[in-house]
C-alpha cells in the first residue's frame, strides 16, 4: 500500500525537510517486505487563499485513497495503535493511504467530513514543518513496529 504524506505549502530547504525525507526513506525501505510503501511526500500550493481553495488543490491527490486528515479535533493514538491501524487499512485492501496536513487555518470542513479518519498530534499547536516531521517519524515507527523491530514501550 502506497503511503502519501500530503501537505499544503512547500517547506523548502530546512532541517525539518531533511527529517521528513529521512523518515520517508527509512519507512519505504523497512516497509517493502510488509506491503507498505513507498512513502512519498507531496507538497501542494493553492493558487488562492482559504480552506476551500486548498481543498481543491489537495483533491486530485486523494482520489482512490483511504484518507486520514491531520486535525486538532482528531484522535491522538499511541504508536502501537497507529501501527495497527495502518496494518488494518492495508489488510482491508486499500492500495493508497493518504495523510493530509492542511494550511495554517486547518483543513476545509468538507474535506474533513469526507476523510476516513482524523489524527491529532495532541492538544498542543505545532508548526506545520514540525507536524510533517512528526508524521513522517510516526509512519516510520509504525512500519518498524509492524516489521517486529524492538519497541521500547513494550
Amino acid at each position: 500500500m502506497k503511503i502519501t504524506l500530503l501537505a499544503i505549502g512547500k517547506l523548502g530547504r530546512s532541517p525539518e525537510t531533511e527529517l521528513v525525507k529521512l523518515y520517508a526513506e527509512r519507512a519505504t525501505a523497512a516497509g517493502r517486505a510488509l506491503g507498505l510503501g513507498p512513502v512519498e511526500v507531496v507538497e501542494v500550493e493553492s493558487r488562492k487563499p482559504g480552506k476551500a481553495a486548498e481543498a481543491e488543490a489537495l483533491r486530485p491527490h486523494l482520489e482512490g485513497a483511504h484518507v486520514i486528515a491531520c486535525d486538532e479535533h482528531g484522535t491522538a493514538r499511541p504508536s502501537r495503535a497507529f501501527a495497527e491501524e495502518i496494518a488494518l487499512i492495508r489488510d482491508r485492501g486499500a492500495r493508497r493511504l493518504a495523510f493530509v496536513i492542511g494550511g495554517a487555518d486547518g483543513l476545509d470542513p468538507a474535506l474533513l467530513a469526507a476523510a476516513n479518519g482524523k489524527l491529532a498530534f495532541g492538544p498542543q499547536t505545532w508548526p506545520h514543518a514540525l507536524a510533517r516531521a512528526m508524521l513522517a517519524e510516526q509512519v516510520y515507527r509504525a512500519v518498524s513496529i509492524l516489521a517486529g523491530s524492538p519497541y521500547h514501550r513494550d
